[in-house]
């Protein structure tokens, strides 16, 4: 079991933060801590950096839907601090993990593709970099693209 516990999650997946706090309940202590991270890019829209959003309301906005997964999914006798990160997502969970002493950091792999920025690179800087124990999961994406193919067809 673990003591201090980090999972970096996708605020815009319902399905896959329900399956990674599950995980991540199986394995935090009774007393342990658990906190939820997840990184956002803060800068302008590029070539129209005024269309872009603003910082303080991306930040809002991600807080609001780690909240509402917490509220929706996490047993009600647990608690967990929401952390929102602004920057590029591998350093700041690296940071993170040091900053806070966790023991492990759970993360969901989105491969190559998905909006989320924790992407393939992401996901392999934070193996490498972090000051503890990493766990991927794979993305439900994944687990589920088999449910959808018809089975052979039989002669």
């Amino acid at each position: 079991m673990y003591q201090k516990l980090i999972l970096a999650i996708d605020p815009e997946d319902d399905g896959e933060g329900k399956c990674a706090i599950e995980a991540a309940m199986e394995l935090l202590a009774e007393d342990g801590e658990l906190h939820l991270a997840s990184a956002y890019h803060p800068g302008g829209g590029g070539f129209f950096p005024h269309v872009a959003e603003a910082p303080e309301e991306k930040e809002a906005e991600v807080r609001k839907t780690l909240d509402l997964l917490v509220r929706k999914y996490l047993p009600l006798d647990r608690d967990a601090t929401l952390h929102v990160l602004a920057g590029n997502a591998g350093e700041k969970l690296v940071g993170l993990a040091a900053q806070l002493g966790a023991d492990l950091m759970i993360l969901v792999s989105r491969g190559s593709s998905g909006r989320w920025p924790l992407r393939r690179a992401t996901v392999e800087y934070v193996a490498v970099n972090a000051p503890c124990r990493v766990l991927v999961l794979p993305a439900l994406e994944k687990a589920d693209a088999h449910a959808d193919e018809e089975p052979p067809a039989q002669a």
